[in-house]
């Protein structure tokens, strides 16, 4: 018996599609993802259409009836499409592919739904649904994609190694499906995965970022870095983090595996977070390790400086990654440099000038700074980390007790180089930048408050001390 799902196509898209096709020799399927998570009952807000000759055509015709104006054409491809409320639809005309070596770009040419379906990457995504009112709802699932739906399994409809040959990017896509569904991969594709592996390289970086960044917004991402490291993808996308991996003992000393310690700090950050970019911050935060470790006979393993040198290493890696060069970037490079900070002052002893310290460099970034603190905090000993995150606690309740009372997050000093020029008659100069250093320190240090008055008086006092002259009165 057929399996029909009719009742779940209730969207205006697919009854005009129906309502199209009812006088007409034409042939209209949805298939691909939102099939696939109709089946497992998640919403999809992308719908892709398959047809039986001109895709473009018919996108036009329907956008026509819904009453979309743009509907975007893409010649080279052979595919339309237009944005109806809230959910993007894509049409295709069903066709064939066949790739050369050294290329992902396919020779394309008609073809049937049947040929569309072989060449889609996984079995789970090759469901499609008949859309003509005779057989509407109608599953078509030649490789038995339910089936491994059910069992939880991202699996080729060709031979594995043909479909990634094909497409290099499919190894990434397999991955990201894995990741994002808790599927297992098969068997045989996992071996192809490793074989195929330096494949990858012919795929645009702009591209493997693509999937990277959707592996790391997944819930669980550890689970796609460890298959990008079984499969010897890593090695070619990411050096970086794979350099962290492994254990060296020296003099029954050992440290710990830093690759499998940076991915417990994304999976916990990532229960507290869907920021991306707070994410790349828990990846990179322990990047300069390896270049950084060292061996003291009487500590065992040091890494001093590795938050320095990671944080110059973020725009290198961003620029290799197609990352943005911008405030995202320069927001990274920030919490990798103070992450050791508020941990340091777990270690010791709180004291309002080291919050003011840390207030003022973090700025409004300090509670972002402040979780990937906690998620940084990894321990087989319960009881440690419970004591950790008790004093956590404390660092956060000084934080806002001294943000409430001194007001340092961003804070500029009261006196600006224009009131200390008008003050002494003084153009630009050095001793400007003295006077505005120590009222700064001084308010950090908790020597004077953060306020014009105190500021301004302290003012008078560096300036006469620097030999200086007050003429105008403040």
């Amino acid at each position: 018996m057929e399996e029909n799902y009719a009742s779940h196509l209730k969207h205006p898209v697919f009854k005009v599609i129906s309502k199209e096709l009812e006088n007409s020799d034409e042939q209209a399927f949805v298939i691909g993802g939102f099939v696939r998570d109709l089946i497992l009952g998640n919403k999809s807000k992308d719908i892709d259409i398959v047809v039986h000759g001109d895709g473009t055509l018919f996108a036009q015709k329907i956008a026509k009836t819904l009453r979309v104006k743009k509907v975007s054409i893409f010649k080279n491809y052979g595919t339309a499409h237009f944005k109806y409320k809230d959910i993007d639809v894509e049409f295709v005309g069903a066709r064939k592919e066949s790739y050369v070596e050294h290329s992902r770009n396919p020779n394309i040419a008609p073809g049937s739904l049947k040929d569309d379906q072989y060449r889609r990457d996984f079995t789970i995504n090759a469901l499609a649904l008949d859309l003509h009112p005779n057989r509407y709802g109608v599953l078509i699932d030649p490789f038995d994609g339910v089936g491994d739906l059910q069992k939880g399994i991202i699996r080729t409809p060709l031979d594995p190694n043909t479909t990634f040959q094909d497409d290099p990017l499919r190894m990434l896509r397999a991955i990201r499906f894995a990741t994002r569904l808790s599927f297992k991969i098969d068997i045989e594709c996992l071996k192809s995965l490793k074989t195929q592996s330096s494949r990858i390289k012919i795929i645009s970086r702009e591209r493997i970022t693509d999937e990277l960044n959707k592996i790391i917004l997944t819930d669980v991402p550890s689970r796609g870095f460890k298959l990008l490291k079984t499969t010897n993808l890593l090695e070619y996308i990411f050096p970086e983090l794979l350099n962290l991996s492994g254990i060296e003992t020296i003099s029954g000393k050992s440290h710990k595996d830093n690759f499998f310690y940076t991915l417990q700090v994304l999976d916990n950050i990532s229960e507290n977070t869907n920021s991306l970019w707070l994410r790349w911050s828990a990846i990179m935060h322990d990047i300069a390790k390896p270049a950084t470790k060292r061996f003291d006979k009487k500590i065992g393993w040091t890494f001093h400086g590795h938050e320095e040198l990671g944080s110059k290493m973020v725009p290198r890696i961003f620029k290799y990654h197609r990352l943005p060069l911008d405030a995202k970037m320069k927001y990274v490079q920030k919490l990798v440099r103070l992450h050791l900070r508020p941990i340091a002052l777990v270690k010791g002893n709180v004291t309002d000038t080291a919050i003011r310290r840390l207030l003022n460099e973090a700025g409004d970034d300090i509670d972002d700074l402040m979780k990937l603190c906690n998620a940084d905090i990894t321990s087989k000993n319960e009881f440690k980390v419970k004591r950790y995150r008790e004093n956590f606690k404390i660092v956060s309740k000084k934080l806002e007790e001294v943000e409430a009372k001194d007001q340092i997050r961003n804070f500029q000093p009261p006196v600006t180089g224009e009131d200390i020029m008008k003050t002494f008659n003084i153009g630009p100069c050095y001793e400007i930048g003295v006077i505005k250093g120590k009222i700064k320190e001084a308010i950090l240090e908790g020597v004077i408050e953060n306020s014009e008055e105190q500021a301004i008086k302290l003012m008078l006092e560096c300036g006469k001390g620097l030999g200086l002259k007050a003429i105008k009165a403040q």
